[in-house]
C-alpha cells in the first residue's frame, strides 16, 4: 500500500499535505510515513510466520531513533555494524538481546560494549576477529554466541558497491573453508559457534540468488551438525529490493515461498536483516526549486537540497523518481535537477522529463527512506535537514534541522585555547 499519493491536486503523506509540511518545517526535509514502515515490516513478518524467525532491522539503512523505537515496538530485532549503532538501538529502547553485530572491522572497544550489553550474537568475518572477540569475552568472563559469515560466491544482479556475496569482496569467509573455520573457532575460549550467516548483497530484485545461496549453505549446516556443532541459527541477511524506477522486485510473500521450503528442513531459527525493504519507500526528500537556469546545452532545475543531503544518485548513479508536489497541467520539460553544492557531481537527475517547473515549486524525491539521511554530510558547511515522522494524522520532528552553530560547536573550544 502506498501512503504517499496525490489527493486534491497535491502530493500527500498519509493524507497530510506536503505543502503544509514544507510551510511549517521548511526545506529541504526528509518526511517519513509510519504506516508504510509498519505495513512493510508486518508483511515480511507474516510471510515468514511458518518458521521460527527474528527480523533484525538493518540499522545502517536509517538509524533515526524514532524509527528504531517504532521498530522495537513492532517486535523487531536489530542488525548493527558499529558500536555507535548499538548505542542508538539502546538509546531508542531496543533490546540488546535481539541484536546481531556484523561488519569486517569491529574494534576492541566496540566488541567490549557489545559483550557487556549481552547481544544475541556476533557475525564473524575473519579468524583474527574471532580471536579478538574471544580475548574480550574472556576478559569480561562472558560466553558469547557467534555465527560465521560464509561467502557463497553467488552473483546478485545489483550495483558493484552493494554486492557482497562474491569471493572478490571483503565480506565473509569462503564456503570451502567453512568447516575448518568453525573448528578453529570452536577451540577458542568463551565462543559458542551456533549460527551460519550469509548475506549476498542489497537491492536484489530476483529470487534466484537467494535460492542459490541456500542450496550452498544448507549442506554446510548439515555437515557442521555431523561434526558436533550446535547450529541453531541461520542468519540469511537482507537484500530484498524495492521499486525506484521500473524494477519488479519480489514481494515478501514470494520471497518467503522461495526460501522457506529450503529453510524448514534445516530446523533452524531464521534471522533476516531487512532495511531498504522496510523503510526505503517510507520516505521522501522534500525540496524547493530555487532557480531555473537555461544554457545553450541544458535546462537546470536548481533545488535547495544537494548531494550532501542525498548522495545515492552521485555515488551509485541511482534513479529516484522526482515528483512536483502540486503539478501543473502544462508541458513536459527536460531538466537536469541539481543542487547548490560546488561539485559537478551534485545532481539528482540528468535529462529527466518532468512537468514544467518554476522557481519556488516544491518537489519530492521518492524512495528516500533508505540510505538517505544516514549518508548525509555537512559538505560545503551545509546544515543537515530535519527528519519528520508522520504518525496518527500529525507530524512529529524526529530530528531537528541543524543550525550553523551546530556545525562549529565541536571546534569552538580550540579557538579558546
Amino acid at each position: 500500500m502506498d501512503f504517499f499519493s496525490y489527493e486534491d491536486g497535491t502530493y500527500r503523506c498519509e493524507g497530510l499535505s506536503l505543502e503544509d509540511i514544507a510551510a511549517r518545517h521548511g526545506t529541504p526535509a526528509y518526511v517519513y510515513s509510519e504506516k508504510t514502515v509498519t505495513d512493510h515490516f508486518r508483511k515480511l513478518d507474516e510471510a515468514l510466520a511458518p518458521v521460527p524467525h527474528v527480523i533484525c532491522y538493518s540499522v545502517k539503512t536509517n538509524s533515526n531513533l524514532t524509527i528504531l523505537s517504532h521498530m522495537a515496538s513492532l517486535g523487531s530485532g536489530f542488525d548493527i555494524v558499529s558500536g555507535g549503532e548499538l548505542f542508538r538501538v539502546q538509546s531508542a529502547g531496543g533490546d540488546p538481546g535481539r541484536v546481531v553485530f556484523a561488519g569486517v572491522g569491529k574494534t576492541r572497544e566496540e566488541i567490549h560494549r557489545a559483550v557487556e550489553a549481552g547481544i544475541l550474537m556476533f557475525n564473524i568475518e575473519s579468524l583474527p576477529e574471532a580471536e579478538l572477540i574471544s580475548q574480550v569475552a574472556s576478559e569480561a568472563g562472558r560466553d558469547v554466541r557467534v555465527a560465521v559469515r560464509i561467502n557463497p560466491d553467488v552473483a546478485a544482479d545489483t550495483h558493484d558497491y552493494i554486492t557482497t556475496g562474491k569471493k572478490e569482496t571483503k565480506f565473509g569467509l569462503p564456503l570451502a573453508r567453512g568447516l575448518e573455520v568453525f573448528q578453529a573457532i570452536g577451540r577458542m575460549p568463551r565462543l559458542s559457534p551456533v549460527g551460519v550467516h550469509c548475506h549476498i548483497g542489497s537491492q536484489i530484485t530476483e529470487l534466484n540468488p537467494f535460492t542459490e545461496a541456500l542450496q550452498k549453505i544448507g549442506p554446510l549446516i548439515t555437515r557442521l551438525r555431523e561434526e558436533g556443532f550446535d547450529i541453531r541459527y541461520l542468519n540469511f541477511g537482507g537484500g530484498l529490493g524495492i521499486i525506484y524506477h521500473d524494477e519488479a522486485p519480489s514481494t515478501a510473500a514470494r520471497f518467503a515461498d522461495s526460501i522457506l521450503p529450503r529453510v524448514r528442513p534445516l530446523n533452524v531459527e531464521l534471522l533476516i536483516e531487512p532495511g531498504r525493504f522496510v523503510v526505503g519507500n517510507a520516505g521522501v526528500l522534500l525540496m524547493r526549486v530555487i532557480y531555473i537556469k537555461e544554457t545553450d546545452a541544458k535546462r537546470f532545475a536548481i533545488v535547495d537540497a544537494g548531494m550532501n543531503d542525498l548522495i545515492r544518485p552521485t555515488l551509485y548513479g541511482a534513479y529516484h523518481e522526482i515528483l512536483p508536489v502540486r503539478p501543473r497541467a502544462s508541458r513536459k520539460v527536460t531538466y537536469d535537477v541539481v543542487g547548490p553544492v560546488c561539485e559537478s557531481g551534485d545532481f539528482f537527475a540528468k535529462d529527466r522529463s518532468l512537468d514544467e517547473l518554476q522557481a519556488g515549486d516544491l518537489v519530492a524525491i521518492k524512495s528516500a527512506g533508505a540510505y538517505g539521511f544516514v549518508m548525509a554530510s555537512n559538505y560545503n558547511t551545509r546544515p543537515k535537514p530535519p527528519e519528520l515522522w508522520v504518525t496518527g494524522g500529525s507530524v512529529r520532528v524526529a530530528r531537528r534541522r541543524e543550525t550553523l552553530e551546530d556545525l562549529v560547536a565541536a571546534e569552538m573550544d580550540a579557538l579558546k585555547t
